[in-house]
């Protein structure tokens, strides 16, 4: 018999010796855990309350389908342990978890770490390690655009935002192309916003809103996660993985209120809210998804606090033009059994942040954007989109990180978002 504490799953009502309806209850070599094997909640609560009691490892043993087994894992594992659950099951169902556990343990380790140690150039090199752990040699190439380089190739976003801080603002652009021919078309682009902290710029954040804000950049760690889910998965489409990284820091250079910026496809745009930077930044990126003509771009952000208003922290919001792509999207979230919502965009949407000066401003002047929020960045972003639109999806990632500790999560990143955008990823480029 394993020395490993043993946690299985049943749906008989626990021994009223132990309280009124427990959810766990101890065994002769472990716990059980009183609930369905579809109550993903309660078994990820089991988790939570498992990793509570101070264990550091244990065995999953009798009847757990994969998904229980995450949702478990999701519960059990804190910012400081990403590891500790042994699984259960076949060869197969084991390969898979692993793979979910290596991808959603890098994405959380980055999202959670320091911002001294995790910055633009340094977050670029971390992804371009993962994709290297699990590409096969020779599939993917890749290139940094840092600092002052980026006004040369024209991305001003990236640098405005980023100029403020001494370390770089940087794009990481990864090429994975499996099939080796230079003249392959880009089937697809995933594009992260990597601000690696944010202080809100001249727009400061009070100190209780910038403690957390490490995890700005939660949007890179989760797209680069899934591209190398995707990869693991067995993906043969063309994919480019664009990271748009910066601090938003406050010194003598950095970007101000009534800046304008021109970016590269024409636009012009009045800064009315320093602490509106992600949009700034995946503008860039998005204009490099429509340069190299990807038929499937998926951008990622932690964006905004209307999103968390609107869905709360258990769901991603979801936002396209393509309604039929939204449609398909929300279909593969219920799939993978990420909670995601689509809200409202209109082409009109892109009008919702007049600017006296410029095509348009960043924000609105208001605190939080005023109403309708997540919708008007959504709105700013598909200025910088092709095709009107089509085969474009917006995730604003308001379930990627918890700011303190609640019955179903550690604090910390989530990692929420990740097999959604990789289902979507290897669906859509069949």
């Amino acid at each position: 018999m394993s020395a490993l504490l043993q946690i299985s799953l049943t749906t008989a009502a626990a021994d009223s010796r132990f309280g009124k309806n427990p959810l766990v209850t101890p065994t002769a070599d472990g716990y059980q855990i009183h609930a369905a094997a579809d109550n993903l909640r309660q078994i990820q609560k089991a988790g939570r309350t498992l990793e509570g009691l101070g264990i550091a490892e244990l065995q999953l043993a009798g009847d757990w389908p994969v998904s229980a087994q995450f949702a478990f894992y999701q519960g059990f594992c804190t910012a400081k342990k990403q590891t500790g659950v042994h699984w259960h099951g076949d060869a197969a169902t084991i390969a898979t978890l692993s793979q979910w556990q290596q991808v959603y343990s890098w994405a959380k380790t980055q999202t959670n770490a320091a911002p001294e140690d995790l910055y633009p150039e340094q977050l670029c090199r971390e992804a371009v390690s993962l994709i290297s752990a699990v590409a096969p040699a020779g599939t993917f190439s890749h290139q940094v655009i840092a600092g002052d380089e980026l006004l040369q190739a024209g991305w001003v976003g990236v640098h405005a935002v980023g100029r403020g801080s001494d370390r770089a603002p940087a794009i990481l652009v990864l090429d994975y192309n499996p099939s080796g021919d230079a003249t392959t078309p880009v089937a697809a682009a995933l594009v992260g916003k990597g601000i690696t902290f944010d202080s809100g710029g001249y727009s400061i954040k009070a100190s209780e809103g910038m403690l957390t804000m490490k995890c700005d950049m939660g949007g890179a760690a989760t797209v680069t996660a899934a591209l190398a889910l995707a990869i693991s998965q067995g993906l043969q489409a063309r994919t480019l993985l664009i990271l748009c990284c910066a601090e938003n820091l406050i010194n003598g250079h950095a970007f101000k209120l009534g800046d304008i910026l021109t970016y590269k496809n024409g636009t012009k745009v009045e800064i009315v809210n320093t602490d509106a930077e992600g949009r700034l930044v995946l503008a860039d990126g998005l204009q490099i998804a429509a340069e190299a003509g990807a038929k499937l771009v998926i951008d990622a952000a932690t964006l905004t606090g209307a999103a968390q208003m609107a869905v709360g922290t258990d769901y991603n919001a979801v936002f396209g033009l393509d309604r039929d792509l939204q449609c398909r999207v929300l279909g593969y979230a219920a799939l993978e059994q990420e909670a995601a919502w689509p809200l409202p965009l209109e082409p009109w949407h892109q009008q919702q942040c007049p600017s006296a000066y410029a095509d348009t401003a960043n924000s609105r002047p208001v605190k939080g954007g005023g109403p309708g929020g997540a919708s008007n960045a959504a709105g700013f972003l598909s200025r910088f989109v092709a095709n009107d639109g089509k085969g474009w999806l917006h995730v604003d990632l308001a379930a990627a990180f918890h700011n303190s500790a609640s019955g179903l999560w550690a604090a910390g990143a989530t990692g929420n978002g990740i097999r959604l955008i990789a289902r979507t990823l290897l669906e859509e480029t069949r």
